[in-house]
């Protein structure tokens, strides 16, 4: 990673936060940015959580990658989540490498990046961190909340923590907890990181031998997991890359695994790898059910919070059946929650594509609670 993190908003936050692994950070930085305008009664303000590999510029010029922002099929003027009517606020996590406090950043005492030195951190230190950049916004109460995959994990972690600082959430495409299978899928990618021999424990920052073979089929590993199946096989199948037969090597022979090894190198131009490790952990650790005695639906008692579960019927890596558990759990604590299951062959990276039923419905559901906050606030 050559690139600087200066094209961005930073706050530095005072106060301690002890974080769940015991220790205890302050005088830190959490990087972010926001669209559109906050009105005079700060009734449009919305709170974007983003995935394990996001970062703060969810639409507009990514000034890193010089790409749109991650979310620019939902999130702009005149879109579903339209900057001409609301204000949007995204912060790069902590733990992350887009200029929060993270293994990248430089210890002060020892006058050098952190590394596998930085303290294992979780969701809701996570969390804890964006509700510190609310306070610095002076917004004591959301219109509505969004994330994707992980953004989902932080979202339900703000609203349990949170009660009453979000009228409206959207958790897309996420879960309560990992299963076994999700968290072997992150261990691989660590794993892969980590065997890399230029990772060297996590010290390649001083010089600056990356560790990009290992992050590279982290990545690749991980890709296959936001694709579907069928998905797959209509857009690759089994062509060849600009050849008309095998070359018996071991280069590129089929269009799939060119495309996966252009996954992996441009990744690595962007992405650190101990991010990755920390970031991937922390989802594993993330079990909202385990924090409540009574388990999942104790975590949403006596709220008012409106939600709207949105999954998509050929995501096997954050499939339905994850959605519809934290469904049952609202339901049981008799909040308003509404549910769909958008159908689409392209798998779970469908809430970034241009899912036109997906977002016509999130932009229903938002306008909707837009016109009700509005009048109560």
């Amino acid at each position: 990673m050559n690139y600087k993190i200066e094209n961005t908003k930073k706050i530095i936050i005072n106060k301690p936060l002890k974080l769940d692994c015991g220790q205890t950070i302050e005088d830190f930085p959490i990087a972010y940015e926001t669209y559109g305008k906050l009105n005079e009664k700060k009734n449009n303000a919305i709170l974007i959580f983003h995935a394990l590999t996001g970062d703060q510029f969810v639409t507009g010029n990514n000034p890193i990658t010089n790409k749109d922002g991650w979310w620019a099929t939902a999130v702009g003027s005149g879109k579903a989540i339209d900057t001409d009517k609301y204000f949007i606020i995204c912060a790069n996590v902590l733990g992350g490498c887009m200029g929060s406090f993270g293994p990248k950043s430089i210890n002060e005492k020892k006058k050098e990046p952190y590394g596998l030195s930085f303290p294992v951190i979780t969701i809701r230190d996570m969390v804890r961190a964006q509700d510190a950049l609310l306070e610095h916004l002076e917004i004591d109460k959301l219109l509505s909340v969004f994330g994707g995959s992980m953004g989902g994990m932080q979202l339900l972690q703000f609203c349990a923590l949170y009660p009453e600082k979000t009228f409206s959430a959207v958790p897309i495409a996420s879960t309560a907890s990992h299963n076994a299978q999700q968290i072997a899928l992150n261990e691989l990618a660590r794993q892969a990181i980590m065997s890399d021999p230029l990772w060297n424990k996590g010290n390649y920052y001083q010089n600056n031998k990356i560790p990009k073979n290992g992050l590279a089929v982290a990545r690749m590993a991980a890709h296959i997991t936001y694709m579907s199946d069928k998905g797959l096989q209509e857009k690759f199948g089994r062509k060849l890359q600009e050849k008309k037969d095998y070359e018996f090597t071991f280069d590129a022979d089929f269009q799939i695994e060119s495309y996966l090894r252009h996954q992996g190198k441009v990744f690595v131009e962007r992405f650190d790898a101990n991010s990755y490790l920390y970031i991937s952990r922390a989802m594993d650790y993330f079990d909202l059910s385990k924090q409540f005695k009574s388990g999942l639906s104790e975590a949403f008692q006596n709220h008012k919070t409106k939600f709207l579960i949105v999954s998509f019927s050929s995501d096997w890596l954050y499939p339905t059946k994850n959605s519809k558990e934290i469904v049952i759990a609202l339901n049981a604590s008799g909040v308003n929650v509404a549910f769909a299951e958008i159908k689409t062959d392209r798998g779970h990276d469908s809430f970034l594509l241009d899912e036109p039923e997906f977002l016509k419905t999130i932009k229903g559901f938002l306008d909707t609670n837009f016109e009700i906050f509005k009048n109560e606030k």
